[in-house]
C-alpha cells in the first residue's frame, strides 16, 4: 500500500523523514520554520508538481523520481549520497545540486548550480541544459546527450565520460580525465583537455586557444579546430583536422594531419618531442 500525499505546505525540520512507498502531488516545501532534510533517508518516492524552497531535501534517498518540480536557488545542496533516481522535466537551481550520487539519471531539466556533479557515478544526462562554474568534478561512469553547458572547469578528473551531440561553452575543461569519448559535439574553450589521457574526439569543432597539451593516447577523428595556437605543446597525439591550425608547438609524440598549419614551433622542448605536422594532400 503506497501513501499519497497531496497539496500540502511543509516547513519542520525532516518533515518527511525516513518517507517510504510514498507518491507526493503538488506539494510546496517551504515557510517560516525554515527546516532541513524534508525528505531524508526516504526510500521508494515519487515526485511530482512539487516546490522545493528548503535546504537538503533529498539526501541518502534511494529508487526516486522526480518529475516537473522546481528547487529554486534557496534550495542548497538538494542531493546528497543518493542512489538509483530518475529526475526529468525539472529545474534545480540551487548550488551543489548533486554530490556523491549513484546511478542518477536527468532528462529535459533546466540545471543552475555551482559545483554540479561532484564525485559521483553513473549520472546521465539527456536534452538538458546545465550552467555550472565547476560541474562534475570527480565523477566516474557519465554520459551526456543532446546537453547544453555552460561551465568553466568542467569534467576534471573524470573518468569514463561519453559525450554525444552536445553544444559544451567552457574554459579549462577536461583535466586530467581519463577515457573520454566526445562525438559530433562543439567544444569552445579555452587550455583544453590538457593533462589528460586518453582522450577522443570524433567528428567534433573545437574553438579556443592553446588546446589539449601534455595530453597521453589523445585520438582527434574528423574533426575541425578554430583559434587552436600553440596546440599539443609536449601530447603524444593521433590527429586527423580539417581546415587550419594556427600553430602547433613541440608535439610529444604521433602525427597531426591537418590542411594547413600557420606555424610550427619546435622551439625550447623541455623533453624529447618527435611528433609531426603532416599536411595533407
Amino acid at each position: 500500500m503506497r501513501t499519497i500525499i497531496t497539496d500540502q505546505q511543509m516547513d519542520a525540520e525532516r518533515a518527511l523523514y525516513h518517507l517510504q512507498h510514498a507518491d507526493l502531488l503538488r506539494c510546496r516545501f517551504e515557510g517560516p520554520a525554515d527546516g532541513e532534510s524534508a525528505l531524508k533517508e526516504a526510500h521508494d518516492v515519487s515526485v511530482a508538481d512539487c516546490r522545493f524552497s528548503l535546504r537538503y531535501p533529498f539526501w541518502h534517498i534511494t529508487d526516486f523520481s522526480i518529475a516537473h518540480s522546481t528547487m529554486n536557488e534557496l534550495t542548497r545542496a538538494a542531493i546528497w549520497y543518493a542512489a538509483d533516481g530518475h529526475i526529468a522535466d525539472s529545474e534545480l537551481s540551487g548550488i551543489k545540486a548533486v554530490r556523491e550520487c549513484k546511478n542518477i539519471t536527468i532528462d529535459n531539466c533546466t540545471v543552475v548550480s555551482a559545483e554540479f556533479g561532484w564525485k559521483s557515478q553513473q549520472l546521465t544526462l539527456t536534452n538538458t541544459c546545465l550552467t555550472g562554474e565547476y560541474p562534475f568534478f570527480d565523477s566516474r561512469d557519465l554520459a551526456l546527450n543532446n546537453v547544453e553547458l555552460h561551465g568553466k572547469y568542467s569534467f576534471q578528473y573524470v573518468e569514463n565520460l561519453t559525450i554525444e551531440h552536445c553544444d559544451l561553452d567552457t574554459k579549462d575543461a577536461f583535466w586530467h580525465s581519463k577515457n573520454v569519448v566526445v562525438k559530433d559535439s562543439v567544444i569552445k574553450g579555452e587550455y583544453l583537455g590538457w593533462y589528460a589521457e586518453n582522450l577522443t574526439f570524433i567528428r567534433c569543432k573545437i574553438i579556443g586557444t592553446q588546446p589539449l597539451c601534455y595530453c597521453k593516447g589523445l585520438t582527434l577523428v574528423d574533426c575541425t579546430m578554430e583559434d587552436a595556437d600553440f596546440a599539443f605543446e609536449y601530447s603524444e597525439v593521433d590527429a586527423d583536422i580539417k581546415g587550419h591550425l594556427l600553430s602547433v608547438k613541440n608535439p610529444k609524440e604521433g602525427r597531426i594531419i591537418c590542411d594547413s598549419v600557420g606555424e610550427i614551433i619546435t622551439e625550447d622542448p623541455v623533453m624529447a618531442c618527435t611528433g609531426e605536422v603532416v599536411l595533407r594532400k
